[in-house]
């Protein structure tokens, strides 16, 4: 007995499974990426409008102390002062600067919405410590530029970049397997597109 149901021609088979995958792709990479898009999105608009937020005035504290002058005398060691410097203040961040001149040692500890600087006198051994900590909005505006926020997290920068492009990309494939809104939808890109541009040209210095 044979079957009155027609191959599917292989034209639309590919198709419907480019359509398939294409949606898949499309939902999985918004919903793992949502977390990111969402932190970026936000902190763009905390850093053109940090006032908007509550944004206050940072924090400084300034403090003193001294290191046995042996220790500062010839070879310096680095590590040894920096990790001292941070037990005695409870210093936060990565050690960015650690300058040794005849006279003095600048150390410099910096994070995202945070910096520590000090300054070592050599010949007595005495140094100044100014502190500053900013709110949570400076250091999410810091996290978004990956401003001192290490190698580690200018990678997650650049994944989520690479996956905003994905998700981009795959939406406006979607869009070409919908018969029924393609046109519009792709008038309404290049819309989108032509006053980013067009912005860009008449607004920006």
């Amino acid at each position: 007995m044979k079957s009155d149901k027609k191959p599917t021609p292989r034209g639309k088979t590919w198709y419907a499974a480019s359509a398939k995958w294409t949606r898949w792709l499309h939902t999985y990479l918004s919903m793992i990426s949502f977390a990111s898009l969402l932190f970026f999105a936000v902190t763009g608009l905390t850093l053109n409008h940090p006032t908007w937020f509550g944004a206050s005035e940072p924090t400084i504290r300034d403090a003193q102390g001294s290191f046995p002058t042996d220790i500062l005398a010839d070879e310096i060691d680095k590590l040894a002062i920096a990790e001292q410097l941070r037990a005695e203040h409870h210093l936060k961040g990565k050690v960015s600067e650690f300058e040794v001149s005849d006279f003095d040692v600048m150390v410099i500890f910096k994070s995202p919405g945070y910096a520590a600087d000090v300054f070592i006198d050599r010949e007595s051994g005495k140094y100044q410590l100014t502190e500053t900590a900013s709110g949570v909005v400076a250091i999410m505006n810091d996290l978004h530029k990956g401003r001192d926020s290490g190698s580690e997290w200018s990678l997650v920068i650049d994944i989520s970049a690479v996956m905003m492009v994905f998700v981009s990309m795959t939406g406006l494939i979607l869009l070409l397997f919908l018969k029924r809104t393609r046109t519009p939808g792709l008038v309404v890109t290049v819309i989108g597109t032509i006053l980013i541009v067009a912005a860009w040209a008449i607004w920006v210095p």
